[in-house]
């Protein structure tokens, strides 16, 4: 970040007011893993965003105030890098003047791009973030202001896998393998270790790895040593098979379990049988959808061929939320939406109920269980807060 840019930041916190394009369209912006480690987290992201305002602007725009207005969707790519989320963030606010920001996905980019939006005065709203960090101020420990998420955090998600190893599973041992480096990987398998023992089981194997490693086989020789009943996995859909294809070389051959990063076809495909048999919590089920989303999975599937994934509703959800928040602003203004988002006490999509309590940024929400059974993932049961 150059010495100038937070002076401009304030600038364009003061101005408060996206622009417009000389056509009335009202510029929104995304950020996607387009490219980098998880692809097809980013195509997601982006086919449920163009989806979301496709749907409005073939309506007739978004109403705002006395007119309806078109949008415009600016989408940049942060390459699956941190650094390249700040300088997205920064892009769409000071270059773009979009009113507001969607995505990042994955925590570990969330958090930079939210502290930008956050200095910027502009509302960014994460559909899949689920670490505490992307919503709380590092400093005063308060919530952001102009930083909000669809999803439920990872205390929520780390007790409901601890009491599904402990209760559903009958696990007493339990192994943990996770990404240090990562905010995301490393506080949800904090949370579970926490958890589990206090339920009254014991974590016997705690062991760490760095974003791309390949080679898992001294961890996972501990992992074996211990003799755990479950193994823990929180990591990305692109890591995870070739951690249980290692672990089943070493013969450990105990359930394997797993949080939202699972939640992606590309985990099908890269893990083939080698997946069967294993659970992973997430935020919702096309098996089990909501009402409200039976129009949205099948305009998805109609579109792009393919079932939604959680990070495409999610999107979506992202979306709806944002959109209302505008049509209760009543105008193009950067304060005015992040003061219509924060009084917003529930709102119904196609993951189920949203609520928002007190001054809170993170919705309560229920998550679910799926099961992965003959090439797909299935329904198993449900996770309520």
């Amino acid at each position: 970040m150059t010495r100038t840019f937070p002076l401009l930041l304030t600038l364009l916190a003061a101005l408060g007011t996206a622009s417009c394009d000389s056509d009335r369209s009202l510029k929104l912006g995304v950020i996607a893993e387009l490219t980098g480690d998880m692809p097809a987290v980013g195509a997601s992201c982006r086919n449920a965003a163009q989806m979301a305002v496709a749907e409005v602007n073939a309506a007739g725009g978004l109403e705002i105030g006395a007119e309806r207005v078109k949008l415009k969707l600016v989408v940049e790519d942060n390459a699956g890098k941190a650094d390249q989320s700040a300088v997205a963030a920064q892009k769409l606010i000071t270059q773009d003047e979009v009113l507001a920001i969607v995505g990042p996905n994955a925590s570990r980019y969330a958090i930079p791009a939210a502290e930008v939006a956050e200095s910027a005065g502009t509302v960014l709203v994460t559909p899949w973030s689920t670490n505490p960090k992307t919503t709380v101020d590092g400093v005063t420990g308060k919530p952001k202001k102009y930083v909000f998420r669809a999803c439920f955090v990872d205390p929520f998600q780390g007790g409901v896998l601890a009491r599904f190893a402990h209760e559903n599973l009958k696990a007493a041992r339990a192994a943990v393998l996770y990404d240090v480096a990562s905010d995301y990987n490393k506080g949800i398998a904090e949370v579970f270790r926490e958890s589990f023992e206090r339920l009254g089981g014991k974590v016997v194997a705690f062991e760490t790895y760095t974003t791309g490693d390949k080679d898992f086989s001294a961890q996972l020789t501990k992992i074996k040593d211990a003799k755990p009943q479950v193994v823990f996995l929180p990591n990305y859909y692109s890591e995870v098979p070739l951690q249980v294809q290692q672990a089943k070389r070493l013969g450990i051959d105990v359930p394997f379990i797993g949080s939202d990063s699972w939640g992606s076809d590309e985990l099908l495909k890269l893990g083939g049988a080698d997946m069967n048999g294993y659970f992973f919590s997430t935020h919702y089920s096309a098996d089990n959808a909501a009402p409200a989303a039976k129009k949205f999975l099948q305009d998805y599937e109609a579109t792009y061929g393919a079932k939604p994934d959680d990070v495409a509703a999610l999107t979506y959800d992202a979306f709806g939320l944002l959109f209302g928040a505008i049509r209760t602003a009543g105008k193009a203004d950067r304060e005015a939406v992040r003061a219509a988002l924060s009084t917003l006490a529930e709102y119904r999509g196609v993951t189920g109920d949203l609520q928002f309590r007190a001054d809170s940024r993170d919705p309560v929400k229920s998550a679910v269980i799926l099961q992965i059974r003959e090439g797909r993932f299935h329904y198993f049961t449900n996770a309520s807060p």
